[in-house]
């Protein structure tokens, strides 16, 4: 039989008896929508943790220090910068270098009106705050022509103390209100005022100065590090050098190679945090990324993928049942049928394949209707738990499409599984009774019809 005819018979067979077919497909579609609504939920928890994740901090980034001081310890070198850079996956490796171990005081406006003495200096490639996620409330990135441009962290002003005040007011709170609700007012403007850092050299009373200009501040993000609070990121040659000069005043050794304090690593992607980390770990540093929390996160919703999916399979399983009972009696009808159609020479393996298009259908049938019906249920869900933020039809389109504030997510893949494993369910269900169907005589099954 040509596959045209196949196809035809199996349409009339189907249609013979409708109230049949569409409450064994109803099962196949209950089945169906109850995977895809399952896992979409997994799905859409998965989603909102990555979203609470990546705003706790950047996903990809992993901060590399060193594990000891001791001469043995793997150092934090520029050759080892370098080594992490030819690592693959490995996009960025920026150097950080703290001025920890040398008190600098800051002073700022006229005649260094404004001093402080709390504040963190790091020094960075001006190039590599960009590219490492840094983000700026006011003011731009150094273009690389200023040598003592510099950024600052969004409450750096507020740390500084008005020497002109009593003592005990002469600070600003920071978390202080004004009438408009927001924070008030520095004392200066921090992006039109030089800042000056000094640091006293003990043995000798002496002070070193340098004077950098602030050109942009920095949104906080400890994910970054403390400097986005109330730090200083200046060139990271500007800082050993100053260092430098620190030291050499002080009597100290000058190292040929500095040593780092830390280095941020960036890598293209989530899936390759664990792979980097492992290799620097092997060198003999120890890391820090999101990777500790992401990782039992993902796999305690793949878990519940898993359940939820299993819950729905169970569903659909039953519905295999109603299959098979549907072609069982359907071959019992039609044994008269199957006989003739063997007299007249019809293939075993044509009526078997009839009989397994019939089952195949209904799965198909049934997996489309249910991945459409579980599209409906999705965006009835989603837009039930956002009712906060509908505000018109406008509202709707970003309610189901904002990733992270979606209860129930049904990627394209999900789909395609739903309508395939429903056609897989369908064959197989219908194997039996397809066999069951070719293996009866022709004879008896005309005198039976």
């Amino acid at each position: 039989m040509k596959i045209n005819d196949l196809i035809s018979m199996c349409l009339q067979n189907l249609l013979r008896r409708k109230s049949r077919t569409l409450l064994t497909m109803l099962g196949v579609v209950i089945g169906c929508c109850s995977i895809v609504i399952m896992v979409s939920i997994g799905i859409g928890m998965n989603e909102s943790q990555q979203k609470m994740l990546s705003e706790m901090g950047d996903l990809t980034l992993i901060t590399v220090r060193q594990r000891g001081t001791s001469a043995k310890s793997a150092k934090l070198n520029a050759s080892t910068v370098a080594q992490f850079r030819r690592m693959d996956g490995v996009v960025l490796a920026a150097p950080r270098l703290e001025a920890g171990r040398i008190s600098f005081k800051l002073y700022g406006g006229k005649d260094g009106r404004y001093q402080t003495e709390w504040s963190t200096i790091i020094g960075m490639n001006q190039e590599d705050t960009a590219k490492l996620g840094y983000q700026l409330i006011d003011g731009s990135f150094p273009n690389g022509k200023e040598g003592n441009a510099v950024l600052v962290g969004q409450y750096f002003a507020y740390a500084f103390a008005d020497t002109k005040r009593p003592e005990g007011h002469n600070t600003i709170d920071i978390w202080g209100q004004d009438t408009n609700g927001s924070a008030p007012d520095p004392y200066f403007k921090v992006l039109e005022t030089p800042i000056t850092l000094e640091a006293t050299i003990e043995s000798s009373g002496k002070k070193l100065t340098d004077t950098c200009q602030p050109t942009g501040i920095l949104k906080e993000d400890y994910s970054k590090g403390e400097e986005t609070y109330q730090g200083i990121i200046m060139d990271l040659d500007a800082l050993q050098n100053l260092m430098a000069r620190v030291d050499r005043e002080s009597g100290r050794k000058v190292e040929k190679e500095p040593v780092y304090s830390s280095v941020l690593v960036k890598v293209s992607g989530i899936n390759q945090v664990a792979v980097v980390e492992e290799q620097i770990k092997e060198l003999g540093f120890s890391t820090d990324s999101m990777e500790s929390i992401r990782k039992p996160m993902e796999k305690e919703a793949q878990q519940k993928q898993m359940m939820f999916g299993g819950l729905g399979a169970i569903a659909l399983l039953v519905a295999a049942l109603g299959i098979t009972n549907t072609m069982i009696m359907s071959i019992s009808e039609r044994t008269k049928e199957i006989g003739i159609m063997k007299s007249l020479g019809c293939y075993v393996r044509d009526i078997r394949t009839m009989f397994l298009m019939e089952a195949g259908a209904i799965g198909f049938l049934g997996g489309v209707t249910g991945s459409i019906l579980s599209a409906l249920v999705s965006v009835i869900m989603n837009l039930a738990a956002a009712k906060d933020k509908l505000n018109g039809l406008g509202s709707v389109l970003p309610i189901l499409t904002e990733q992270g504030n979606r209860l129930s997510v049904i990627p394209p893949w999900l789909v395609l599984f739903a309508i395939v494993f429903s056609v897989m369910i369908g064959l197989g269900s219908g194997y039996y009774p397809a066999n069951k169907a070719v293996q009866i005589p022709a004879l008896e099954a005309i005198k039976q019809g």
